[in-house]
């Protein structure tokens, strides 16, 4: 399979176009390709191309656009991963895997437990490290589409849905508000979802109690799994429960 890389943009078949600085160094100092090499483009949108590289600078690679390619098939039910933000590079990882599955967008929230805060969020580069994460998943999962990462938010303003979207919200097995499996879910996709998952230390009573208002609590079985590994088995579950994989 030919190296795909990410080029934003409206794009067509005999166009010329610039790889960005890091896809260019990617394409010739990681993978060594030349002109004349044949690559895919993808726009982050929908969209890939047959292309091939026609020039080469110290840090630049100038492609021709070929023809256009089937991209691989999204997902009919757009999945929305709001994740509590996790400790060091569990988060990177959690990205990584939601873009795997084939999720629409993430929503990165701070919950009362969050080990970090909204300020500190905001004033680092967090949010521009875990889009180029969501990019080096997609071009390496075969998807022409990079979910949106938003704005890291309060834990009140992302279950505030429309009514059209189901909100899941993941909690611990033997919670005193409850919790039902997967299966209890309508057999019918909705045609959007929410899936809560909280931080390393869990929900607190006040946030749960919040989210019944608006949402399905799940369990996934008697067991009670890690915040990283969270988002993964319950995307994976849903979407399986609605014959998307």
């Amino acid at each position: 399979m030919n190296a795909r890389f990410y080029a934003p943009g409206n794009h067509a078949p005999g166009m010329l176009l610039n790889l960005s600085e890091e896809e260019a160094q990617h394409a010739t100092r990681v993978l060594r390709l030349g002109v004349g090499a044949a690559i895919r483009i993808f726009d982050g949108r929908g969209q890939e191309f047959d292309s091939t590289i026609v020039g080469v600078g110290k840090n630049s690679v100038q492609v021709e656009v070929g023809r256009l390619r089937p991209a691989a098939p999204e997902a009919g039910v757009a999945v929305t991963l709001v994740q509590a933000v996790l400790k060091g590079d569990k988060m990177d990882d959690v990205i990584r895997d939601a873009v795997m599955l084939g999720v629409a967008a993430i929503q990165p929230i701070v919950t009362e437990r969050t080990a970090i805060s909204l300020a500190a969020l905001n004033r680092g580069d967090r949010r521009e490290r875990w889009e180029r994460v969501a990019v080096s998943s997609t071009k390496q999962c075969g998807r022409a589409v990079v979910p949106a990462i938003g704005t890291p938010a309060p834990f009140g303003r992302a279950i505030l849905a429309a009514e059209d979207v189901l909100n899941v919200m993941c909690v611990e097995p033997g919670l005193a508000a409850g919790g039902s499996l997967v299966s209890s879910l309508p057999p019918r996709p909705p045609r959007a979802v929410q899936v809560l998952v909280g931080p390393e230390g869990g929900w607190t009573p006040e946030e749960v109690a919040r989210g019944v208002t608006s949402a399905s609590l799940i369990t996934l079985g008697g067991r009670t799994l890690r915040a990283d590994a969270m988002a993964l088995v319950a995307i994976t579950a849903l979407l399986t429960h609605w014959r998307e994989m």
